[in-house]
């Protein structure tokens, strides 16, 4: 457990940073397979600018890496244009 002053504030801070990039990276998650789940292509198209926005704020964040992120956009462009 944590001692000093500053190991303690360090723990809160953790947990809050945690919580709220979990909140970020399941929004995310939800957002891609709402995306892949669509067969309409007209609202793919149009959702999927936000849901690229998203996967670039996690890279940015550091939550996913920049090469995992390409891939993950260029596998939702591929399955747009294949509806």
């Amino acid at each position: 457990m944590a001692n000093t002053a500053s190991a303690k504030k360090c723990v809160r801070q953790s947990e809050r940073h945690r919580l709220h990039n979990k909140y970020y990276a399941k929004t995310t998650r939800n957002a891609i397979r709402a995306l892949r789940n669509t067969t309409d292509k007209e609202s793919a198209e149009a959702n999927a600018p936000k849901v690229y926005a998203m996967i670039d704020k996690l890279a940015k964040m550091g939550l996913i890496h920049k090469n995992k992120a390409s891939n993950l956009k260029s596998g939702l462009a591929v399955y747009i244009n294949k509806l």
